[in-house]
């Protein structure tokens, strides 16, 4: 099995969680009001989840897909980098997506200034938000998912047992932390993106 990019640190999975937790609403904003909808939040996440390379996330949100409608071909190729299938007027949203991922959540200013520009600011956040919630999911899911496939012979060669043991542990003592972090931020107004 072929893993995806080097892991997360403790620091950046802070980081991630934090900005997700801050992030997540928009996506649920954005497709109360029709600018996104299931297809599209799945595409950003197949992408994202295709840059860091978390088994578990790409066997959910590609079952997610399926039931959404997307097809066999176009899940493929999303989780193999491939952008073919995906519809010309999400497909900026799409390489974002990648390019957050691949940027470790550093994303350009020049890139993010383009997405508003094309989607407006808050279709954009939307897509943020999609992308920063799948980024939490990976960023935990990839130490869960080793950890459990290292019983089953097939460990992920980017990990080893403390890292696991670390970021289940301290992951889980994390999220209340990032919670209460990311209420905070939100109630002084420090901005989210």
């Amino acid at each position: 099995m072929e893993f995806g990019r080097k892991l997360y640190s403790l620091g950046e999975i802070y980081t991630i969680l934090y900005k997700g937790i801050r992030s997540a609403p928009y996506m649920s904003k954005a497709k109360r009001k029709g600018e996104m909808n299931t297809e599209f939040i799945e595409r950003i996440m197949l992408a994202v989840t295709e840059v860091n390379g978390c088994p578990l996330c790409s066997y959910a949100h590609a079952r997610i897909a399926l039931e959404a409608g997307m097809s066999n071909e176009e899940i493929h190729n999303l989780l193999s980098g491939i952008m073919e299938n995906v519809p010309e007027e999400e497909l900026q949203a799409a390489m974002f997506a990648q390019h957050y991922a691949d940027s470790r959540g550093n994303p350009s200013k020049e890139t993010w200034d383009q997405v508003v520009e094309s989607y407006g600011l808050s279709k954009t956040k939307g897509i943020l938000g999609a992308i920063r919630a799948i980024m939490m999911g990976n960023a935990l899911g990839i130490p869960w998912g080793s950890f459990f496939n290292r019983f089953k012979g097939k460990p992920d060669e980017r990990s080893n047992l403390a890292y696991e043991l670390s970021v289940i542990v301290l992951g889980s003592v994390m999220i209340p932390f990032a919670m209460v972090h990311a209420l905070i931020a939100s109630v002084v107004g420090v901005k989210s993106i």
